[in-house]
C-alpha cells in the first residue's frame, strides 16, 4: 500500500508515518521544506502546489494540514478544497485529521462540543474553521474521503497504549468517563482505517479505552 501523508513535519504527521512505516508501508510524506519525518520518499512541495500527477498512485493520503492563526484558520477550508480537487474522480482515499469541537453532544445532532458553556472561547475560532471545512467536505461525493475526529483532550505527549475506541459523529466516552487520546494511538487509528477501514463518506471519531 502507498500511503501519502500531507503536513508530515508536525507532531501528528510524524507519528502517522512512523505508525506506517512500522507495517511496512509505502510512505511518501508530503512536506514544505526539509523532512522531519522517518519517511524516505519525499515530496517538497507546499500544499497549494500540490497537483494530481504528484498525487497519483497512492492508495491513500493523509491530511495532516492544521493552522491555529486568525489569519490562517480559512485554509482548513482552503486547502481541504485544493487536496479534494486533486483527487476528485479518482480511487485513492482521503484520510482527514480532524477536530474534536464538531462532534455531536446529542443524538438529534444539533448541538456540538464547541456549543458546550465549559468550551474555552480561545478554541472556538479554531473549532468553526474546522466545522466549516467537514461541512463543505460532506459535500465531495467525488473524493472517498474519511474526516478523523480525535477525543476532546487530544494529548501530544500522550502514551501509545495501541488500544483505543472507534466511534462515529457522537463525543464518546471511554469507562474511566475521559474523552482522551493521545497523538500515538490516534495515528494507529488512521493508518488502521487506511489499511482496513472502509468508512468513506463518513466522520469517525476515536477515543483511548
Amino acid at each position: 500500500m502507498k500511503i501519502a501523508v500531507v503536513c508530515a513535519n508536525g507532531k501528528a504527521g510524524k507519528l502517522i508515518v512512523k505508525e506506517a512505516l512500522s507495517r511496512g508501508l509505502d510512505v511518501t510524506a508530503v512536506v514544505r521544506g526539509e523532512n522531519k519525518s522517518e519517511a524516505k520518499k519525499v515530496i517538497s512541495k507546499d500544499i497549494f502546489s500540490l497537483t494530481k500527477e504528484d498525487l497519483k498512485g497512492f492508495d491513500v493520503v493523509v491530511d495532516v494540514f492544521g493552522a491555529w492563526t486568525e489569519d490562517t484558520l480559512p485554509m482548513h477550508s482552503t486547502t481541504l478544497s485544493h487536496l479534494c480537487d486533486a483527487l476528485s474522480g479518482t480511487k485513492t482515499r482521503l484520510i482527514v485529521v480532524g477536530g474534536a469541537g464538531s462532534l455531536y453532544v446529542n443524538k438529534e445532532h444539533t448541538l456540538t462540543v464547541s456549543d458546550g458553556p465549559d468550551f474555552p472561547d480561545v478554541f472556538k475560532p479554531l473549532a468553526a474553521a474546522m466545522a466549516k471545512a467537514l461541512k463543505e467536505l460532506r459535500t465531495r461525493n467525488d473524493v472517498n474521503w474519511t474526516y478523523v475526529s480525535p477525543a476532546g483532550d487530544f494529548q501530544a505527549e500522550g502514551e501509545r497504549t495501541g488500544k483505543y475506541i472507534l466511534a462515529g459523529e457522537e463525543l464518546t466516552l471511554n469507562s474511566k468517563g475521559e474523552s482522551v487520546i493521545s497523538y500515538a494511538d490516534y495515528a494507529i487509528a488512521i493508518i488502521d482505517e487506511a489499511v482496513d477501514g472502509d468508512h468513506i463518506h463518513e466522520r469517525i471519531s476515536v477515543v483511548k479505552e
